[in-house]
């Protein structure tokens, strides 16, 4: 089972670079189990399409999410994505037109629309102190929060590997 582990975010916005850190932590955890591929697309949402594009029956996004909660507070999370059907034709060009697609969920969605999206999608989110400052360092307790948004992680991803195996074994 492959399994596509993504850290988005701007390191030089401060608290925005919890995901590159978290996925960069996870990279050197030895508890990583060997299907995971881990990277960390920072802003560049396009190369998380393309890294999709080779094909993961799972994807685990870590990013920093202002949910007005307290710094370093994670959530565990499934994307919702705009219904681009729904859109008229100029609301899907605008959509569409980020090149870059640095937000996740314009990624997600071009993803998505392509068929390179996994049917299983979570978040790792972590409530930033100030989600639009620039700065090298993050907050305390973003920065704190990392080694606890590794474990939770690995549970997810035990989870999905548990799961997949179980159904594996059952009768058809």
């Amino acid at each position: 089972m492959a399994i596509l582990v993504s850290g988005v975010g701007n390191a030089l916005k401060g608290d925005d670079a919890f995901g590159v850190h978290a996925a960069n932590a996870l990279l050197e955890d030895p508890r990583l189990p060997d299907e995971v591929t881990v990277v960390e697309t920072g802003i560049g949402g396009i190369h998380l399409v393309q890294e999709l594009m080779r094909g993961y029956e799972a994807l685990i996004l870590f990013d920093a999410y202002d949910r007005s909660a307290k710094p370093g507070q994670l959530f565990l999370l499934e994307p919702e994505l705009p219904d681009v059907q729904a859109m008229t034709a100029r609301e899907r060009r605008d959509f569409f037109a980020d090149v870059h697609y640095a937000t996740p969920v314009r990624a997600m969605t071009l993803a998505r629309e392509v068929g390179a999206l996994p049917d299983l999608v979570r978040i790792i989110g972590c409530q930033p102190s100030d989600p639009d400052a620039f700065a090298i360092s993050m907050h305390g307790d973003v920065a704190a929060a990392i080694p606890k948004a590794v474990d939770m992680a690995l549970d997810v991803l035990a989870s999905i590997v548990q799961a997949r195996a179980a159904s594996a074994g059952a009768p058809a």
